[in-house]
């Protein structure tokens, strides 16, 4: 997997947006990325120190369409946590 494949896009939510104050950035990430891969990948698409990554996986939800059940795609996000001082600039004008 190539280190540009492995970040998919931001997460931007109310909560993640918390979070960037404290220094802790949401991503949404490869399903097979590990947190070594995802700490590489933050620290050169950014130049930036990261000192902590958690991951989580969110299962899709099941939908019913009439007699068509329907599942969404799984999903894993990362927070990776900054070295205190340093800040990534996600959204261009903010």
């Amino acid at each position: 997997m190539h280190i540009y494949e492995i970040l998919i896009q931001p997460v931007i939510t109310e909560k993640s947006t918390t979070l960037q104050e404290r220094g802790k950035y949401v991503f949404k990430v490869h399903p097979k990325a590990g947190k070594v891969q995802i700490k590489e990948a933050v620290e050169k698409n950014f130049n930036v120190t990261v000192e902590g990554v958690n991951i989580t996986k969110i299962h899709g939800k099941r939908k019913r369409y009439g007699p068509r059940a329907k599942k969404k795609p799984d999903i894993k996000k990362a927070v990776v946590t900054l070295k205190s001082g340093e800040s990534i600039q996600i959204v261009e004008g903010i």
